[in-house]
């Protein structure tokens, strides 16, 4: 049977990119024994071709004078100025800084063009880097005039207490020696990358005036040293023959306190060391996000499925209270096979007010094929009386079915309450998948691939499956079956017929579902839209593909309909093809489909970056977010899969910001919740953590 490319063709007058490809092969496919938890995406170094691009040069760039940030530091001649050691700087309240920063905030970006490639770091030793990008446009080899931010430092650096909006400590931009003082030289000296969010920050003191609060003493000295690193950045580059804006260097003559009682929305963190809550924190962030997903939610009757509860939240800043349990298993690496204490429970009816804490292997810690027979006679007796504590059933009698083979025959009365049991693990989902899915599909009868999708589709569950779980599920599904209270009636002819229910859908799977962004929208790769029976049985009605295409027969393509298919041409992960004169036509697109009461699956090749990038706009759109919200909204449902949109396409999406909000605030409401350095810095801190 003939296959056939999902795509439909350019349309006329498309300009092919004369970017050339990056192919991102085999990233984000852990191995099979891989059980790290969340993964980072390796993108590999790619090798810069020798011939030439097949399609005409960029026009030269516009002679016109790039447009400039508009600031109140600029001109300083509202401030006034003292100097130190020979060194001008300005001086400044706290209101003046509250002032500075919320006037920033309301400036429009300049556009991507005009500072980029800069932002990703042009190293002069960094042949790869400079070759990729600078053969495109050399202009830009030059530091941005259009550029002027404004850069809080904390003299003294502990930025654990007294930490204003977006402060910096000096060490992450300034280098202090014997010789003087100067900027870091903080672009990557080799390797390429388009993702260096570490550097953005420190990049951005450069090309901002900057302001130091702190100690008196040490913020004079910081002052004055900042002072001579600025005029020693304007030299270097007056010496090249390219003249760059003045910038300049203030120090805050009022002490924290004032900032805490009159403009306490900069205040990050408080004297005493605790976040406010006025700026957002993407870390607590990610976890409201993720405790809002996977809250704990019934599976089967009295066993519910959640995150282990963090009593570190504010309650406030979750959906409901949190439930009372009288059993709590946790999952873990640490945990082990406890049947016989839930059996205990099960026969002496405990009547404790207390909860009772109990332990389980985490996913993917029973590796074939060196599991063993008590291994899986432990999950299973796990889940026989898991059932029994949660219907409130105190013992167990084998009897003699009619063809002579044991059966379970229950006593207890379903009736009774019986006690509630949680099924938890840190984030929800990823160590309490095997026993989540172990106990659904004993509990409910039904064959592990209808387990699945039900837990998942009914249920409202988010799961990530390790290759190990899905064999060992698929080895031990005849006996979760045959001892299914469900299926005590059922003949074992019936049950094995159960047990070898394999679709096709599945035979295709590497573990993982699509991930769950909205109801309507699902993220995920070049596998899952290969997978159109997978999709069809989820309720996924339409493909948007970003950048890549997807490979079906025609039978497939004629029963999806090629109405419902859609693909975003010519856009590689490289760093240089934009995305955002795509947004309206894929959000246009993502909207049809929930008219039509269908989802949509947006992928590229891993679903990590470009259609991530397409749900992040999405989700701002649909849900009223800003970037750093819908940013870990999405990271938070992408499950065990970190998303990684690289610098352009974040910058991007902060630009969509801009334009979403003018659209229903109008140009004097419009207001950004953090700027571009911070919302870099913020991003590498979350991803370092599981860098390899």
């Amino acid at each position: 049977m003939s296959t056939i490319v999902l795509p439909r063709p350019i349309p006329t007058g498309h300009t092919r990119s004369t970017t050339p490809t990056l192919v991102l092969e085999n990233i984000n496919t852990p191995p099979t024994d891989y059980r790290g938890g969340r993964n980072l995406p390796i993108f590999p170094p790619i090798e810069f071709p020798t011939e030439k691009p097949d399609s005409p040069p960029q026009s030269p760039p516009s002679k016109e004078r790039e447009p400039e940030f508009c600031s109140l530091l600029y001109p300083p001649d509202q401030y006034k100025s003292r100097s130190l050691r020979g060194s001008k700087v300005y001086e400044i309240d706290a209101t003046g800084v509250a002032a500075a920063l919320d006037h920033i905030a309301r400036q429009p970006l300049p556009d991507p063009s005009l500072v980029f490639p800069w932002f990703h770091g042009l190293h002069p030793c960094n042949h790869i880097q400079q070759a990729f990008f600078i053969a495109r446009k050399r202009n830009l080899r030059k530091t941005p005039k259009c550029w002027r931010g404004v850069t809080i430092v904390k003299a003294g650096g502990d930025l654990s207490c007294s930490r204003l909006k977006g402060a910096l400590a000096p060490e992450e931009f300034l280098v202090q020696d014997e010789e003087g003082t100067m900027f870091r030289e903080i672009d990557p000296k080799e390797g390429f990358s388009v993702r260096n969010f570490q550097i953005q920050a420190a990049k951005s003191a450069m090309i901002s005036d900057i302001v130091v609060y702190g100690d008196r003493y040490e913020a004079e000295k910081l002052a004055r040293d900042i002072a001579v690193a600025q005029e020693g950045w304007r030299e270097a580059h007056k010496s090249k023959g390219h003249e760059i804006p003045y910038y300049n260097t203030f120090i805050c003559t009022s002490r924290f306190r004032e900032f805490e009682e009159k403009h306490a929305e900069i205040v990050a963190t408080n004297t005493r060391g605790f976040l406010t809550g006025k700026i957002i924190d993407f870390f607590q962030q990610e976890r409201i996000e993720m405790c809002t997903m996977t809250k704990a939610s019934e599976i089967h009757h009295n066993v519910w499925l959640g995150p282990t509860p963090d009593h570190t939240i504010d309650p406030s800043l979750l959906p409901d209270d949190e439930e009372h349990f009288d059993v709590l298993i946790e999952c873990s690496d640490m945990g082990s096979l406890k049947p016989n204490i839930l059996q205990a429970i099960a026969e002496d009816g405990n009547s404790s007010k207390q909860p009772i804490y109990l332990d389980f292997p985490s996913s993917g810690s029973i590796m074939p094929p060196s599991w063993s027979q008590a291994e899986a006679d432990g999950i299973l007796d796990t889940c026989k009386w898991l059932y029994n504590v949660a219907h409130g059933i105190g013992s167990t009698t084998p009897e003699k079915d009619e063809d002579g083979d044991s059966q379970m025959s229950f006593t207890g009365s379903h009736e009774s309450r019986g006690k509630k049991i949680l099924i938890h693990c840190t984030d929800g989902y990823t160590e309490s998948t095997l026993l989540g899915l172990s106990y659904y599909t004993y509990a409910s009868g039904l064959p592990v691939p209808t387990a699945w999708l039900d837990l998942h589709l009914s249920r409202r569950r988010n799961f990530f499956a390790y290759p190990s779980d899905v064999a060992l599920l698929a080895s031990i599904a005849p006996r979760l079956l045959t001892e299914s209270p469900v299926n005590v009636k059922k003949s074992l002819v019936e049950i094995t017929e159960l047990a070898k229910e394999e679709p096709e859908w599945i035979k295709n799977m590497d573990g993982s579902l699509p991930s769950r962004v909205l109801d309507y929208m699902y993220l995920g790769n070049l596998g899952h839209a290969n997978n159109p029976d997978l999709l069809k049985n989820m309720g996924i009605g339409q493909i948007l593909s970003v950048g890549e295409t997807a490979t079906w027969k025609c039978t497939q393509l004629d029963e999806y309909g090629i109405d419902n298919v859609m693909t975003v041409q010519r856009v590689q992960d490289n760093g240089v093809d934009p995305l955002t004169d795509e947004f309206e036509r894929c959000l246009e697109f993502i909207e049809q489909g929930k008219s039509k009461g269908t989802a949509t699956l947006v992928h590229c090749r891993v679903g990590v970056s470009r259609s991530a990038t397409i749900c992040i706009a999405e989700v701002m759109k649909s849900l009223g977010l800003s970037f750093p919200r819908a940013y870990c909204y999405v990271r938070a449902r992408r499950l065990n899969v970190i998303i990684q949109p690289h610098l352009r396409f974040s910058y991007e999406l902060l630009k969509w910001e801009e334009k979403l909000r003018k659209e229903t605030t109008g140009e004097s409401g419009f207001k950004r919740e953090l700027e571009w350095p911070e919302i870099a810095r913020e991003i590498a801190a979350m991803n370092k953590p599981y860098a390899r």
